[in-house]
């Protein structure tokens, strides 16, 4: 009687293939909610709390607000701000121009306005000329470095539609994962199944050439 040596049975793959499919799928949807987030941020936010989100093109408030710095400007009382805080003015009343830097000296002027003086942090002088209320657009509500050309390139338009696009895409890959992992586990769950069923057949037949005598 003579029997064969086992047979060495191949590592499975199945287990590494299906740990990298999960980690590829995380890492999608972690990307997708990052933009999605921003997207949110930088024209969501601002919409729906009356702000107004505008882009840093200079230098002069480095190096917390470098050019590119997207600065969302939240409208505020005058009365209400404090020196230290940063604030976005016209140069002109009613010209487009506009300036955010820190406010470091507040003053009363002799009809009773208050006077604020501006610098910004990578400025050696402060601003030129003193502002009055009636040139506060808003103070910066938050900044976000380098969203600011993204903001820049994205008109209002395409600024209506961006946001519920990117959340109904998200929320439709999401429910594609939800799916795509059920029909799996069933799938593998009805392999394993078969696998386990025939099992014994196999050992007995194995046994029976084993034990046959030559």
């Amino acid at each position: 009687m003579t029997s064969a040596p086992p047979k060495r049975e191949q590592a499975p793959v199945t287990r590494w293939s299906g740990a990298l499919r999960l980690l590829g799928q995380t890492v999608a949807v972690l990307l997708l909610i990052a933009v999605v987030g921003i997207a949110a941020l930088a024209i969501a936010v601002p919409r729906i709390t009356g702000s107004v989100p505008l882009t840093v093109l200079t230098s002069s408030m480095e190096p917390g607000m470098p050019p590119g710095t997207l600065a969302v400007v939240r409208p505020v009382d005058p009365a209400d701000i404090g020196v230290g805080d940063i604030v976005t003015y016209q140069i002109r009343v009613d010209r487009p121009g506009v300036i955010s830097h820190r406010v470091v000296a507040i003053a009363v002027g002799a009809d009773g306005r208050r006077l604020f003086t501006f610098k910004g942090d990578n400025n050696a002088a402060v601003d030129p000329e003193r502002v009055v209320a009636a040139q506060v657009m808003g103070r910066v509500w938050y900044s976000i470095p380098g969203l600011g050309f993204v903001n820049t390139a994205v008109d209002g338009d395409a600024r209506a539609w961006l946001v519920p696009t990117l959340g109904a895409a998200m929320i439709g890959y999401a429910l594609f994962l939800v799916v795509r992992s059920v029909a799996f586990g069933g799938a593998r769950g009805t392999s394993h199944g078969r696998r386990r069923r025939a099992g014994p057949a196999v050992r007995a037949s194995r046994s029976a050439r084993r034990a046959r005598p030559r």
